[in-house]
């Protein structure tokens, strides 16, 4: 490692202590508040409604208000199950495409005031969102463009419809994480009474900017999720994983290269995202513990197991997303005994596989360090700190950091990640190991973005290990370099 700048200086020298300015943006970047839905990485969808109790995905909006009475509702163990599974937030199915809503909502009829729950007194919305207060997760809400319930569903009514929905979940449950939008728009229903077909251009009928627009006036710190963002974007598949390239930035277009919109858009470049989008949209990957959306009895076998959501992981978060986990409560009203067990052993997982990191009290070294100032030195690489980070000078655009570790370690994960405050910039990287007498190649890629974990065929010793960027499009800037031991139980790499 004599070629290695190295670094060996005291914490106590905060960021810019040397007066070098930090790395200029490059490309899109992240908003504050996408920098703070990055940090939550694992959170739960709640799909829970009157598709619940009629053993339905899709409900026609037909259904009597009179079915949804769930036996034992209660939020805390919801939530509380949800948070031992690792989850930072939950996002509940306000409405589905049936038009139901689990408020009792000034717009409609068909909702639960009208259910025998609570004798209609019930509000299923304010429930879980003052668990997730109580026990610290985020809350967030699903509200279906589509109602296959309302009368004027298709007409310019609905949509002042939709917005005064929109209005009462934004200012009456508190602050909102993520607003999320699907794609599912118009087709058969019962529309009060008609059952016809009706269609709309999803390019124009919801004048989604106006509505993003009232979203951004009622809560500025909420993300918006939709097929095209313009916070979040749906990652292109409902399987839980992302493309093993995945760049934030993105650029949606039509199925026909013209305009996009929520339900019409080319959905094979969002799994990667383009790396010159004009805008930084990252990949949401949502997927279900059981085959469907929402619980049925018939699917209590087919729950994934805490291995299974081990690999969904890394397949997300790994790859610079975040998963959206649907865990559907029951006719109970509960998270069934079957998935809490699943989540709890998945966190378990996480929790021990990335309880010590291995590098801790390695010395470390760069070949280059932007300005030669403390400041951005490789040592920020193990602080655990997503402020600090190392960067190179204007114009490298190749580097690598070397880790000596004190002896020994085996490890069969690493974790790295980008300063994404500065946009994401590494295009290419190689991870080795010294194995006397030569460097030898564990692990590749190629982005890295907000997290990347690389998962090895099988744990190696060694008590050196070096990251070589190959290829970046600008002065590469990391924050994090860690190596993990997978925790027992975990089935190794797929």
């Amino acid at each position: 490692m004599s070629r290695l700048l190295v670094l060996a200086l005291p914490a106590a020298l905060a960021l810019g202590a040397a007066g070098t300015p930090p790395p200029s943006p490059h490309g899109a970047v992240p908003s504050p508040r996408q920098l703070a839905w990055h940090e939550l990485e694992t959170y739960a969808f709640l799909h829970f409604s009157i598709n619940t109790f009629t053993d339905r995905e899709w409900g026609y909006g037909d259904e009597s208000p009179d079915a949804f009475n769930p036996t034992g509702f209660d939020a805390d163990q919801i939530v509380t199950a949800l948070k031992r599974g690792g989850m930072t937030g939950a996002i509940l199915t306000a409405k589905h495409h049936d038009g139901f809503c689990l408020w009792p909502t000034r717009t409609t009829a068909h909702s639960v005031a009208a259910s025998p729950w609570k004798n209609g007194s019930g509000d299923v919305v304010r429930d879980i969102a003052e668990a997730c207060r109580r026990h610290g997760l985020q809350f967030g809400v699903y509200l279906s463009p589509w109602d296959r319930n309302h009368p004027a569903y298709g007409t310019p009514a609905y949509v002042d419809v939709y917005r005064a929905q929109l209005r009462e979940l934004l200012t009456g449950y508190g602050p909102i994480f993520e607003v999320w939008h699907d794609g599912a728009n118009g087709g058969d229903g019962y529309y009060g009474g008609a059952r016809e077909t009706r269609r709309i251009d999803p390019r124009t009928y919801y004048d989604w900017p106006r509505t993003w627009d009232l979203v951004r006036s009622l809560q500025p710190g909420a993300v918006i999720f939709s097929d095209v963002g313009p916070d979040v974007r749906w990652v292109g598949n409902e399987k839980g994983f992302a493309g093993e390239t995945n760049w934030a930035p993105f650029e949606p277009v039509g199925p026909d290269g013209g305009v996009p919109a929520p339900g019409h858009i080319r959905t094979a470049d969002s799994p990667t995202g383009h790396q010159n989008g004009s805008r930084w949209v990252p990949a949401e990957c949502d997927v279900s513990i059981r085959p469907g959306w929402f619980w049925h009895e018939a699917e209590n076998g087919r729950v994934k197991t805490a291995a299974d959501l081990f690999d969904l992981y890394f397949k997300s978060v790994g790859r610079g997303c975040n998963l959206l986990l649907n865990v559907p409560p029951d006719r109970r009203g509960r998270i069934h005994e079957i998935d809490a067990a699943a989540l709890e052993g998945f966190h378990d997982l996480v929790r021990r596989t990335f309880a010590v990191d291995l590098a801790a009290g390695a010395r470390v070294a760069a070949t280059d360090v932007r300005g030669s100032d403390p400041a951005y030195g490789p040592e920020r690489l193990l602080d655990h700190d997503r402020t600090t980070y190392w960067a190179a000078n204007d114009g490298v655009r190749q580097a690598t950091i070397g880790l000596d570790l004190p002896g020994p370690v085996t490890f069969s994960v690493i974790k790295l990640r980008e300063a994404i405050q500065f946009g994401q910039r590494v295009e290419a990287f190689t991870v080795e190991v010294w194995q006397d007498p030569a460097w030898v190649p564990v692990a590749s890629g190629t982005t890295i973005g907000p997290s990347r974990l690389l998962r090895l065929d099988r744990p190696v010793t060694t008590d050196r290990v070096r990251l070589r960027i190959t290829r970046a499009a600008a002065s590469p800037a990391l924050t994090e370099f860690g190596l993990y031991r997978a925790a027992d139980g975990d089935n190794g790499k797929p």
